[in-house]
């Protein structure tokens, strides 16, 4: 085996993605140097405290759980033994515009069982388990085509030289192509009420309902197949137990240091140049930063044109925070709350298509003290709200904007979630605004999920984790196969750090005590 440090791996952005390649990769014997620009790793897996609160700032829970116990399964370790996490159900609990409250339970029969209480007459019970066992068969198929795999479109999905299978040809039907989620939910269920709270498995993803291809369903059974977990300690302990796997794999990590450029020869990527004006010599990279900006700012050139050429990818939604510190909590809320808009459609509208935030929007919630009462003082609630907006247009000022919509969302949660005295009970308050997002992350346009899945067609698809046109560039992340949410976002790493083992761009092997010491220097400034 090769010594040198052309032969290590880079990992550009401590993000989940990239913990979880960079995990991979080292767990397979590579060398690997992780850059992170800020000064800590998780990306928006990040928290904020004050005054005795403790808030989850990005996502605050975890689904799919299998995805992060695969990585720790590489270095043959047991998640358990680095996380504890405890299930939520019900999964959400639902408030409308009418009143009415909908608890969203993991099991599909005791759904079922709920439904047709909430919604007599309407056999919405049965259509539910319908819909469950429609989402069941789209989960399939995206485990047998889509999952693990490195897709960047239909053509890397399935092997057309085996369309005229009647197993494949079936599982093309049953994506239901150019149909939207929004019109396949309605399909299955009369009650409107229900149709929005089934709309919400596709926010996990920052994209409309009435845009969003058919094939998205399949989040359902995700969901309710594995569940919905807190990790105690919140979100953040998920990176926190990833950079203390990867430390004992041999992972080199630095912190604030951002690469400014690929470096690359022909059609290879050969390293990277940091803001330190430090040359690193590396055999191959995996780029966790937004997949669009990579190729806009970090490569650009032909390749960089050539990317963008090839789709015309559209920024995901963005999102309002608000981290309220109550000094009293409220009884009738659960975990994860969705206080909803009166009319769906009208909201989606607004955000997706007229790019201003929406008049009546819907509301989701973390009450963290339900499952972890350190989160606040005795008695109080570290209230975690979370609102979609447009991503960042040029005429948007959130400075401006902010107050005004602050107002908007306090009433919703005032009026229809059922706390009148919401004011009377902040005693913290921070935000996060999508201009925050963009500054705090370089994300595109701050999207707080990477790129839109709109399209009923192409929708589902991102750029795929492998490079068509650099060899030895890779892409993980919410803009890069299979999308955004926690655990398609750390599949992506697992993918990328897969992709790039199985392609054999780069030698495992162990770097030596004098390698690794030259290897620190070079991230030192010149």
């Amino acid at each position: 085996m090769k010594n040198s440090t052309q032969e290590r791996i880079g990992v550009i952005g401590g993000g989940l993605g990239g913990l979880a390649a960079a995990c991979t990769l080292a767990a397979r014997g590579y060398q690997v140097v992780l850059l992170e620009r800020n000064e800590w790793l998780g990306g928006k897996a990040a928290q904020l405290e004050g005054d005795g609160f403790r808030f989850d700032m990005g996502p605050t829970i975890v689904t799919i759980p299998s995805v992060l116990r695969r990585i720790f399964h590489e270095a043959g370790r047991r998640m358990e033994d680095y996380l504890d996490m405890v299930r939520l159900d019900p999964q959400w609990r639902c408030f409308f515009d009418d009143g009415s409250v909908l608890n969203l339970m993991q099991d599909p029969e005791t759904m079922a069982s709920t439904l047709e209480e909430f919604s007599p007459g309407t056999n919405s019970g049965r259509r539910y388990q319908d819909f469950m066992a429609y989402s069941r068969r789209l989960n399939d198929i995206s485990q047998r085509h889509f999952f693990y795999k490195p897709i960047g479109g239909l053509r890397d999905m399935f092997d057309f030289k085996t369309s005229f299978d009647p197993k494949i040809l079936g599982d093309v039907l049953a994506m239901r192509m150019g149909r939207s989620v929004a019109g396949t939910v309605r399909s299955f269920t009369p009650d409107s009420r229900v149709a929005q709270m089934m709309d919400h498995f596709t926010q996990y993803v920052g994209s409309s309902p009435y845009g969003s291809p058919a094939v998205l369903c399949g989040i359902a059974h995700m969901q309710t197949d594995e569940g919905i977990w807190y990790p105690m300690g919140g979100t953040r302990a998920v990176p926190v137990a990833l950079e203390k796997l990867a430390r004992e794999l041999g992972v080199e990590i630095h912190t604030g240091v951002q690469v400014t450029k690929i470096q690359t020869q022909g059609d290879r990527v050969t390293g990277v140049i940091t803001n330190l004006g430090n040359e690193i010599p590396l055999g191959a990279v995996v780029s966790n930063c937004d997949s669009v900006r990579t190729h806009r700012e970090l490569i650009s050139g032909p390749v960089g044109a050539k990317f963008e050429h090839r789709r015309n990818y559209e920024a995901a939604c963005s999102g309002v925070v608000l981290y309220l510190g109550l000094k009293k909590r409220y009884d009738h809320l659960v975990h994860h709350d969705f206080v909803f808009s009166r009319d769906p459609h009208e909201e989606f509208e607004s955000i997706y298509k007229k790019g201003e935030p929406a008049p009546d929007p819907t509301c989701y919630l973390a009450a963290t003290t339900c499952s972890e009462t350190a989160t606040a003082p005795e008695g109080g609630e570290a209230l975690y709200v979370l609102v979609h907006t447009p991503y960042l247009r040029p005429h948007h000022d959130w400075n401006k904007m902010l107050p005004a919509y602050r107002d908007v969302i306090l009433k919703k949660l005032k009026t229809t979630g059922q706390m009148p005295d919401l004011e009377d009970r902040i005693v913290f308050e921070r935000t996060l605004t999508p201009q925050d997002i963009q500054d705090r992350y370089q994300v595109l346009n701050g999207a707080i999920y990477g790129l839109a899945s709109h399209g009923t067609f192409l929708g589902a698809f991102k750029p795929g984790n492998r490079s068509p046109d650099l060899r030895g560039l890779y892409l993980a992340g919410g803009a890069a196969h299979p999308g955004p949410g926690m655990p398609m976002v750390l599949m992506s790493g697992w993918i990328a750090a897969d992709t790039l083992d199985q392609d054999g761009v780069v030698e495992a092997g162990q770097t030596s005590a004098i390698d690794s010491e030259r290897d620190r220097s070079e991230l030192t400034p010149a």
